[in-house]
């Protein structure tokens, strides 16, 4: 008998890694980020626009919330899969306070963050084949989810001269008879659009007379500036309800990026069969960072108002800066902490010496000639545009893009 090598004998990487796993992308946003600080490790001094994360640390009530926490010998232990009644209880109260949508503990599911919500949002929902609108520029992780639940995403997409507002007619254009489920967030990410109250309810009543699903990202909706308010779809069109799920969490609000605690809100029966999923999945969200969450959301939101302010000086800086380069287009956001300025007029032109035709080029090009990380457009479905968080410090923002600004510049 022949030997046969290991070489020639092993399968190739496709068939080693199964097809759904093999075709999801790595998150762009987090790529970059991993990269930006890999540079500063390295001596470089990058500036990273990349990471959709406060730069502010959890305020101190909540981080002592959790190590009382930690003393308490029934917090080492396994606790409900759907989530401590204390956290539901705290879910439910702020609910009711911050968008006027009245539920009940049954109607929540506490996740491993804001992720695992809409990953489980959608696997509670989707059949093989069914189609999710999905309104673009996307956040990166939406169509990923969609399609490990064994949906389809559709993207609709919305451009700067709309404000990448996405309109019910749009929407309507690309429904299909296998349209299950409507994506929507706002105050989006990447661009920080925020549908005003009319389009919102536009939208939400088109949803119910076509019979579909409705999932609501409202990770962001206490993050607008100018007087701009997000309003929640369920409440400005009560009859959805029934259709709708809610995703939300504490990441953004709080600075709680690393805790992991979001949640889902929605219909009992949605609820109860992600509940089935995550007990098998993952089980109880750690129950220290669940005590911490109940702090954050029981306490008052003086915390967040103070980030809001510093993100509102920080977005008029990084617009009036990004709109000052040649072949840069930059509409204000009104809410999260992006911006997402059409770079189109910079493509195709020589800048140092080099020429990029796509976004993704000319973010690499960023990072090599200016060292600042920024994340391609490519990333959340539109070519031809950056976004770049203005989640960091003042100093580092202004330093990041005067740099972008004497690169791009000279772009002939």
């Amino acid at each position: 008998m022949t030997a046969v090598s290991s070489e020639s004998a092993a399968p190739s990487t496709s068939s080693r890694i199964s097809r759904r796993i093999a075709a999801i992308s790595e998150s762009a946003t987090l790529a970059v980020d991993a990269k930006a600080k890999a540079l500063k490790a390295a001596g470089k001094p990058v500036i990273g626009f990349g990471a959709g994360e406060p730069d502010f640390s959890t305020p101190d009530y909540i981080v002592e919330a959790a190590v009382a926490a930690c003393r308490q010998p029934a917090m080492h232990r396994y606790t409900p899969a759907g989530g401590l009644p204390a956290l539901k209880d705290a879910i439910v109260a702020k609910t009711a306070r911050d968008s006027g949508l009245q539920a009940t503990a049954a109607n929540v599911l506490v996740t491993n963050g804001g992720k695992q919500a809409v990953y489980e949002a959608f696997a509670a929902l989707l059949d093989p084949g069914d189609e999710v609108l999905l309104p673009a520029p996307y956040w990166t992780t939406y169509p990923e989810a969609i399609r490990l639940a064994g949906g389809v995403p559709v993207p609709v997409v919305a451009d700067e001269q709309s404000g990448y507002l996405v309109s019910a007619g749009q929407l309507e254009a690309a429904r299909t008879p296998r349209t299950k489920v409507l994506l929507f967030c706002s105050p989006s990410n990447p661009t920080g659009a925020v549908h005003p109250a009319e389009q919102v309810e536009e939208i939400g009543r088109w949803a119910l007379e076509a019979g579909i699903w409705v999932v609501t990202d409202e990770i962001y909706e206490h993050l607008t500036y100018g007087g701009v308010t997000a309003p929640s779809m369920p409440v400005v069109v009560p009859e959805l309800a029934d259709r709708c799920v809610v995703v939300n969490g504490v990441a953004k609000t709080y600075a709680m990026t690393g805790w992991r605690v979001g949640w889902i809100l929605g219909p009992t029966d949605v609820v109860k069969a992600a509940t089935n999923l995550q007990s098998h999945a993952t089980s109880n969200v750690a129950n220290v960072s669940q005590a911490a969450a109940v702090a954050a959301l029981t306490g008052d939101l003086s915390a967040v108002a103070t980030m809001r302010q510093a993100f509102d000086r920080r977005r008029q800086t990084i617009v009036s800066m990004l709109r000052e380069i040649p072949g840069v287009a930059c509409p204000e956001p009104q809410g999260a902490f992006y911006v997402y300025p059409s770079v189109k007029g910079l493509l195709g032109r020589p800048i140092a010496g080099r020429t990029a035709a796509t976004s993704v080029e000319l973010a690499e090009l960023i990072l090599e000639e200016a060292e600042v990380a920024v994340v391609p457009g490519e990333a959340f479905g539109t070519q031809g545009y950056l976004r770049m968080s203005y989640a960091l410090g003042d100093d580092d923002l202004v330093e990041g893009v005067s740099r972008m600004q004497r690169l791009l510049g000279s772009a002939g």
